[in-house]
């Protein structure tokens, strides 16, 4: 009987766990079919095409080399909208705060963004972003063996707005990088 029990209440965690795991695609699949979203699908045979490209710069080989570990992105966006910090509000509570970790928060005058990440055998193995303004929003998930730096470059040769936040992360403990200070001068102390 004890065996019975314990496995029952096993299978409940087990889809418990996966319910919460999927709850960013539920948020992707509820607006799945609104018009008024944008919507951007990159599955993993898309970037494994990317990787037959010839190119000739170093850095460009890194890039192909980071987008070859990548499985999938997919944004969802939607502009000049009244409801943007509903949706903003809405995604961000959707993700489970036990598998993702708040990697960087940029706020200025009229929007928020947030960058989360689920770790996987100690490598990222997905990022989310989500992004809302006063009259536009968006999340994008990226998932597969991410390179924080690498991700950054993808997101600017794609023209993906937010990702270019992620090269000012200090590559070691994936944390911002700090800002350099001023050295004082014999004129500061004048």
């Amino acid at each position: 009987m004890k065996k019975l029990m314990m496995s029952a209440v096993m299978v409940v965690f087990a889809i418990a766990a996966h319910a919460q795991g999927d709850a960013i695609s539920k948020f992707f699949n509820k607006y799945n079919d609104d018009e008024s979203f944008s919507q951007v699908n990159i599955s993993s045979k898309m970037f494994s095409l990317f990787t037959n490209m010839e190119v000739e710069k170093p850095e460009d080989k890194e890039v192909l080399k980071a987008i070859s570990k990548l499985k999938g992105l997919r944004i969802l966006g939607k502009e000049n909208t009244s409801d943007a910090r509903a949706l903003y509000k809405e995604a961000f509570a959707l993700i489970p705060k036990t598998e993702f970790e708040e990697l960087m928060s940029v706020r200025d005058k009229d929007r928020d963004m947030k960058f989360l990440i689920k770790e996987k055998d100690g490598k990222i193995a997905e990022l989310v972003m989500v992004m809302g303004s006063m009259k536009d929003f968006m999340v994008l998930s990226i998932f597969g063996e991410i390179d924080l730096k690498q991700v950054s470059q993808i997101g600017s040769k794609m023209d993906i707005s937010g990702l270019d936040q992620l090269k000012n992360m200090d590559k070691n403990n994936a944390k911002p990088a700090p800002k350099e200070q001023k050295k004082p001068t014999s004129k500061d102390n004048e």
